[in-house]
């Protein structure tokens, strides 16, 4: 009787074991699945990517700009007399004559806080108040 219930439970067991390992060889058959759909997908991003920089290099190409630029706008062609060395360059205006131009974007930045007071930074704490002379640092108050 005991070996009868003792072979029924080893049955259960190998039941339950076997339905338990087909159930991990189906999440994985499952997994597996969406691993090659997610390869897929980003196969086909990478060759749109390639296909985007081809695209953005054929648009960025300066023999193109100057033909477009030729075509569309009635720009002149530059003269090489056009260029000169930096040794020539004006001197550079005092700081009261560049604040008296009406450039506001140039006031503002003039004009910005020093970068301590700018950035997120935490002040630094109190530090701790003194404790009186007739009890220990470490005793609690009454």
């Amino acid at each position: 009787m005991i070996f009868r219930i003792f072979n029924i439970v080893v049955i259960g067991a190998l039941v339950l074991a076997a339905a338990y390992v087909y159930r991990i060889k189906f999440d994985s058959t499952v997994q597996a699945e969406h691993l090659a759909k997610l390869r897929g997908e980003v196969r086909r991003e990478r060759d749109r990517i390639a296909a985007l920089r081809a695209e953005w290099g054929e648009l960025d190409n300066p023999a193109r700009i100057e033909i477009l630029a030729k075509r569309f706008l009635q720009l002149k062609s530059i003269a090489p007399t056009q260029f000169d060395g930096l040794d020539r360059l004006p001197e550079r205006p005092p700081d009261d004559a560049r604040a008296a131009n009406d450039d506001p974007i140039g006031g503002m930045i003039g004009n910005l806080d020093p970068p301590e007071a700018v950035t997120g930074t935490i002040p630094l704490p109190a530090p701790p108040a003194a404790t009186p002379p007739d009890q220990p640092s470490g005793a609690p108050g009454r």
